[in-house]
């Protein structure tokens, strides 16, 4: 894959000055593993490694100043590059570092590892994503791991406060969708789940031309992206509120 870089926007970098079992938040995700093309290609998109926590310089994109594509990726940025599994969570009372981590572990050795589908740019609302091809038959295999994160790590999860649970029912949600959110904690998972990783937060805050050249800078940018493999879970935390997703480990699938 050859781009053409460009530094952007001094970044502030947020480094994990808590320990594990103290993190505001934890989350489930899939994510390439650092050092593969998968991870370097988004966490450059994104400009910032989650692994690393160290800026990365983000594609030049003719006719976009460098501080509007900064913008756009402000919001997936935070969070590292990734898909979600499992949104992110505080841990219920009682429940520490290492039971997370052991059952994190022992969901992925139940499943078993794939290829996933050929990945495209696509808008999702107002925002752009890497999306998997729709007729192919690994999406139900994609749809059982998430539903095996929501489902099996609910338990050690901490309800949603009030605030929490408002903020999420300003969104205009479902009938069925504020259901799952009540039970699971988030909204869209089993039924209403999307596999996607983000390439950018709210389109409307750039113009319709400038929006017209990220998405077409993105489809060049992955279009030759070699196929992901789905083999493990990559367990992510929020060190305190609101600070940048650091990458924590990757457990294996086992079978």
């Amino acid at each position: 894959m050859t781009t053409r870089s460009a530094t952007g926007p001094p970044m502030m970098m947020t480094l994990p000055n808590r320990a594990p079992g103290t993190a505001h938040r934890y989350a489930v995700y899939f994510a390439p593993h650092p050092g593969s093309t998968g991870w370097l290609a988004g966490s450059h998109w994104l400009g910032r490694c989650a692994a690393l926590l160290q800026p990365m310089q983000q594609l030049a994109i003719e006719g976009v100043a460098a501080q509007d594509l900064y913008r756009l990726t402000a919001a997936p940025r935070r969070y590292g590059w990734h898909a979600t599994l499992k949104a992110p969570f505080a841990l219920a009372p009682g429940v520490d570092w290492i039971t997370l981590h052991q059952t994190v572990r022992a969901v992925a050795q139940s499943l078993a590892p794939f290829a996933l589908p050929p990945l495209h740019v696509a808008r999702i609302d107002d925002f752009l994503a890497l999306v998997p091809a729709p007729a192919h038959a690994a999406n139900a295999a994609i749809e059982r791991v998430a539903a095996a994160c929501v489902t099996q790590l609910q338990p050690l999860a901490a309800p949603l406060s009030d605030a929490d649970l408002a903020r999420r029912r300003c969104a205009a949600l479902t009938p069925r969708q504020d259901e799952l959110l009540q039970r699971w904690g988030y909204p869209f998972v089993l039924e209403e789940f999307r596999f996607h990783l983000s390439l950018t937060g709210h389109l409307q805050q750039v113009g319709r031309q400038t929006q017209a050249r990220v998405q077409g800078a993105a489809q060049a940018f992955f279009a030759d992206l070699p196929v992901l493999r789905m083999s493990s879970l990559a367990l992510f935390a929020e060190p305190a509120a609101g600070a940048d997703f650091v990458l924590l480990d990757h457990l294996e699938f086992g079978r």
